[in-house]
Order: structure tokens, then C-alpha cells, then sequence
């Protein structure tokens, strides 16, 4: 009986040596896999957008259309109102917009209508073509990527905040009364208005599925 014991514990001090031989290996493995897996959440979003608009630009029409009804791919602005196709003259176009508080200090240029959707600049700030002037009645909108060093910070603007919009010979100030998040198929965020105010607005959400939105209206003595 006392043979078959000591049998017994050299066999069970045996296991305990390999497990723990193993263990080590094991917990290796293991976090492998979880920096793998974390690498592949990150890198997630990135690989899906890149995808997506490779896809785009495959299936793109050789013609242009003013209006066409199309879904809005997740890196483009928001589909342009039919009314805004039009002739304007911009006698007092917006040239440089800054916001203070957030650090950011952008050049405008226009943006043309491609396929019923505003062309977006990858370097500015761009102003719809086909919306007001700054100044005027009607609804200005100036939009950019979310990007650093283009819109990422609007993400942080507050109501109350000062906008300040350049044109060839005056500088506007607005502020901020309206801070909103929309999917984008809402285009009547971007539709001329009645009244004089200044609409932002850029990409938001999970792969940029939403947009963000943030209407000023003038601030003048």
C-alpha cells in the first residue's frame, strides 16, 4: 500500500511538472491571439473604408449628372437638394474660415456638383456650390473631412462659439446655436433657408456613417 502511494505522488508531482512546463507556452499563446485580435479591431475600420472605396471608384459613371439618386458612400458629403442647381455669381465667396476654440484656421474653395454631390477637397474646407453667400439670406454651407488638421476638432464645438468666416472684403462672425448628428440621407440640413445662416457639417459615427452638423447663425454688431 505504501509502494502504490509512492507511486502515486511521483506520478502526480510528474503531471504538476509538465502543466507547469506547459503553462508558460499556453499563456504565450494566448496572448498572441489577444494582441492579434486587438491589431485586427483597430486596423478594422480602415480596411473596410479602403474597401469601400475602392469598390466605389470601380463602379463610378464615365458621364456626370447634376441629379442622380444614388446611395451616399461613408466618405462623401451629403446629397445636394435639387434646388441648389443653379446659376449664381459669387460676387462675396467665403474664403478662409476659423474657429478660435478649436484651433482650426482653413482656406474654402468651392466645390463643385458631380453626379448630384458636392465635390470634397482632401486638403480645405469647401463651400457647396449652389448655396448662399456669407452675408446673404440663405443657408451658406462650408464642409471637410474629419480629419486632422481639416474638421476633426468640430467634433468638440459648443453652442455659443464663435465662427469666423473671410470673404474678399469682410470678415463674418457667427455663432454656433445648433449642434446635431443625422444620417446621411438627410439633405434638408443643407437646403437654402430663409433665413441668413452658416451650416458645417463632416463625417461622424462608427465608419463614418453618420454626419455632423452644426448650424451659426450671425453675430454682428
Amino acid at each position: 500500500m505504501s509502494r502504490y502511494r509512492n507511486v502515486s505522488r511521483k506520478n502526480t508531482r510528474k503531471k504538476s511538472r509538465q502543466l507547469k512546463k506547459a503553462n508558460p507556452k499556453f499563456i504565450h499563446f494566448l496572448s498572441l491571439v489577444f494582441v492579434i485580435s486587438g491589431i485586427g479591431l483597430l486596423l478594422f475600420p480602415s480596411v473596410f473604408r479602403n474597401f469601400t472605396e475602392t469598390k466605389t471608384k470601380q463602379s463610378s459613371p464615365k458621364t456626370t449628372q447634376l441629379i442622380k439618386a444614388a446611395t451616399l458612400s461613408q466618405d462623401e458629403p451629403i446629397k445636394i437638394d435639387g434646388s441648389l442647381v443653379r446659376n449664381i455669381v459669387y460676387k462675396e465667396p467665403p474664403l478662409r474660415i476659423v474657429i478660435p476654440d478649436l484651433a482650426i484656421d482653413l482656406p474654402i474653395v468651392m466645390a463643385k456638383i458631380i453626379n448630384g454631390y458636392w465635390e470634397l477637397s482632401e486638403t480645405t474646407a469647401s463651400h457647396g456650390m449652389g448655396s448662399a453667400n456669407p452675408g446673404e439670406i440663405g443657408n451658406t454651407v462650408i464642409f471637410a473631412h474629419a480629419r486632422e488638421g481639416l474638421f476633426l476638432p468640430l467634433r468638440n464645438i459648443k453652442k455659443d462659439q464663435s465662427i469666423y468666416v473671410l470673404t474678399p472684403n469682410n470678415w463674418l462672425r457667427y455663432k454656433v446655436e445648433e449642434i446635431k448628428e443625422v444620417t446621411s440621407d438627410k439633405i434638408e440640413v443643407i437646403a437654402p433657408s430663409q433665413d441668413e445662416r452658416l451650416t458645417l457639417f463632416t463625417c461622424s459615427g462608427f465608419l463614418d456613417s453618420k454626419r455632423l452638423i452644426v448650424v451659426a447663425r450671425p453675430n454682428r454688431p
